[in-house]
């Protein structure tokens, strides 16, 4: 873990974005190898999605759709404990995400003038599910469960097969769980691809979610336009502001919890006490030792675990909110007086007890987020990522009348004489 001493004026955003090194691996070599996978499923349809699949998955298949039968195995085979722990997770999840549906509205605004707002799910979404190092049933139902509670009417999800050509029973259980039933064996670019452009068999969607390796992303920043995106997810990231008054066995628990996701996983500690954070870095070297994905926890520990060591609360959290870390923990005393303080992050933890862990799993809220800084300016996914709204416009005639002609004049000023006329056809009549 690297040490970074702040100095009494703090440091600048340059600074704080050049030390943390957590920009999105989409290199030109990615971009060009993602951009062909694309042009040959949009070419080439189910015959590219079949080559493709086997060609990076090891995965033969004739038939990429995961059949009822394959769900029902995969459901009686996780067990009724796992179920019911989906379960129970689903349903915080759609509590939660409940609180953030908007209604339709429409009101006065002047006399003859009413405006408002109409929401409508988007009809039909693509949800990719990463797999590779790890299966993420959790992902499923973060990234599936908004757009049910949205309305969406369609949802197809997509995740990489084994090459047995399965999917992860996890995964299955979880889509169960959620209501999903169109689930495709395809995975990487190729799996953007078919959702983006559609296929024989497959119906192209309006909009894409969900987090993936490099290409993946890439893919998703390729086709947007094309449909929309929720985000580009680099790897995973926390963030804890912690002081002497916290247990450091604790901290470094929390702190591993995200290295262990990939190599490139960034951790970050900032405190005003020195020999805590040494404490802290001993225990993370200790416990990693011990768990199963060492060599990843190591790799990320040594390349990407920064400590800021800072003079006090307030220069704590100009820090954290250059980071604009991806998960933030607070454990200080009496930590809900910071929150005031946090501009940036993208899921907020307060107290020892609010692990980060607990948000990935069964807390509620998504824990599909913002990374590599991009919580400065964009949020966790929700409800209002699966629906769009359209302006409200109604004028009376007399409402229309005491505005006829400004239009014209604001309309001629710009060189739109067939604007102008819109209006001047109805003053006539």
């Amino acid at each position: 873990m690297e040490w970074i001493t702040v100095p009494e004026e703090g440091l600048t955003l340059r600074e704080v974005r050049r030390m943390t090194n957590r920009a999105v691996n989409l290199s030109a070599d990615v971009e060009r190898a993602a951009a062909a996978i694309l042009e040959d499923v949009r070419q080439n349809g189910d015959e590219a999605v079949r080559r493709l699949t086997k060609q990076f998955d090891g995965a033969d298949l004739a038939d990429f759709r995961v059949s009822e039968e394959e769900i029902e195995e995969a459901v009686a085979g996780v067990g009724e404990d796992f179920l019911a722990v989906l379960r129970e997770a689903k349903d915080n999840i759609e509590t939660y995400h409940r609180e953030q549906v908007r209604e339709s509205w429409i009101k006065e605004f002047r006399p003859g003038v009413r405006l408002g707002e109409q929401y409508e799910p988007i009809q039909r979404v693509g949800v990719y599910v990463p797999g590779g190092r790890a299966a993420y049933p959790s992902t499923v139902l973060m990234d599936t469960v908004p757009a049910v509670v949205a309305g969406c009417p369609s949802i197809a999800m997509t995740t990489p097969p084994g090459k047995d050509g399965k999917v992860n029973p996890n995964i299955l259980a979880a889509a169960y769980v959620a209501g999903v039933k169109e689930i495709y064996k395809v995975g990487g670019a190729q799996g953007i691809a078919m959702l983006a452009y559609g296929t024989e068999t497959v119906e192209p969607v309006f909009k894409i979610a969900g987090p993936g390796n490099a290409f993946v992303a890439m893919a998703k920043r390729l086709v947007y336009g094309t449909v929309g995106i929720d985000m580009i997810a680099g790897p995973s990231e926390v963030c804890c502001v912690a002081d002497g008054s916290a247990n450091p066995k604790w901290i470094a628990a929390d702190l591993l919890s995200q290295a262990e996701h990939d190599p490139r996983a960034a951790v970050f500690l900032i405190t005003t006490d020195a020999a805590f954070g040494k404490e802290v870095q001993a225990e993370m070297e200790a416990q990693m030792q011990a768990l199963p994905r060492y060599e990843i926890m190591k790799q990320s520990v040594g390349d990407y675990a920064k400590a800021f060591l800072c003079r006090d609360a307030a220069q704590c959290f100009d820090v954290v909110n250059k980071i604009a870390p991806e998960h933030l923990e607070i454990e200080l005393p009496d930590p809900e007086q910071y929150l005031q303080l946090v501009k940036n992050a993208g899921a907020i933890f307060l107290g020892k007890y609010t692990s980060e862990p607990i948000g990935d799993y069964m807390a509620g809220p998504n824990h599909t987020l913002p990374t590599s800084g991009t919580a400065a300016f964009s949020s966790p996914l929700g409800v209002y990522d699966f629906v769009k709204h359209s302006s409200v416009e109604i004028y009376t005639e007399e409402a229309f009348r005491r505005i006829s002609k400004k239009v014209q004049r604001f309309a001629l000023a710009e060189g739109l004489g067939a604007h102008a006329h819109a209006m001047e056809v109805r003053d006539e009549d």
